[in-house]
């Protein structure tokens, strides 16, 4: 299975440019959600003045260089690596989850675009995309049934489904319907495969489709905030917050007592 391009065999079915026109109208769905969920909640609008009063409180301009540098160690540190989860189970599963989504859509698009007319590809472009999908499969799922805050922390069933819930439970969709298909597909079950076949378009229609209503273009914020605030940091403005205290503890170890299970 793992070698299986399914896309391959789909397109003595499908056109190979009719996958290519559904890859192009899911990046479009995810522009008009993103730019519909903006207008909306005004996140950039918000981004901005508070950059700009940031700016007026700075106590030092930050040269090219050295913004440069704030930028790049936010990409690779807070960004690439989650890093406001700290150390634990969360995080874990939220790399697992990102990494694995990242290799499945490179995938996807490279098996639709230049391997699903004919040439054969390489060993390692099938095994990207199933390996991201497993990745996506074993974080997605560890955090629905195990990490959740809302579940862990408040008591809500597992079951409880709200909107912003729709892109993680879409994106696992896509993925487990997506390793179903290509299971099925290269192992003869053909009627299986055309149904996970199916299941696969509709999930992937949900999750690009439901942009508006999903915390995906959480996505295109949270790096620019992260990058933001240490910039605010980095100047001295400090989001207009005071200065972390110094002073040494002296009541004890509070809230260190328990280890956070949950957060």
């Amino acid at each position: 299975m793992f070698y299986n391009n399914p896309f391959a065999e789909l397109a003595t079915v499908i056109p190979a440019y009719v996958m290519q026109y559904f890859v192009v109208a899911m990046v479009l769905l995810i522009v008009v959600g993103v730019a519909l969920d903006m207008l909306h909640k005004k996140n950039v609008v918000y981004f901005f003045r508070n950059a700009q009063k940031a700016k007026k409180s700075a106590k030092e301009e930050l040269s090219t260089g050295k913004k440069t540098a704030v930028i790049l160690k936010t990409v690779a540190h807070d960004i690439a690596t989650t890093s406001e989860l700290g150390m634990g189970k969360r995080r874990l599963a939220h790399v697992l989850g990102m990494y694995g989504t990242i290799l499945f859509w490179i995938g996807s698009a490279v098996l639709i675009f230049k391997y699903s007319n004919g040439a054969q590809a390489p060993s390692l472009v099938p095994i990207i995309w199933h390996v991201g999908a497993i990745m996506t499969c074993i974080g997605g799922y560890w955090f629905w049934f195990f990490l959740r805050v809302d579940v862990s922390a408040e008591a809500h069933p597992w079951y409880r489904i709200i909107t912003a819930d729709l892109f993680v439970l879409a994106l696992l969709a896509c993925a487990t319907f997506g390793l179903a298909w290509s299971y099925t597909q290269s192992s003869g079950m053909t009627g299986l495969s055309y149904l996970f076949l199916v299941l696969f378009i509709l999930a992937n229609l949900v999750l690009f489709g439901g942009v508006y209503w999903s915390k995906f273009a959480h996505m295109f914020y949270k790096p620019g905030a992260a990058i933001q605030k240490n910039l605010a940091e980095a100047d001295g403005s400090r989001d207009n917050l005071p200065p972390p205290a110094d002073a040494p503890e002296q009541f004890g170890l509070g809230i260190k007592r328990e280890q956070p299970k949950h957060y």
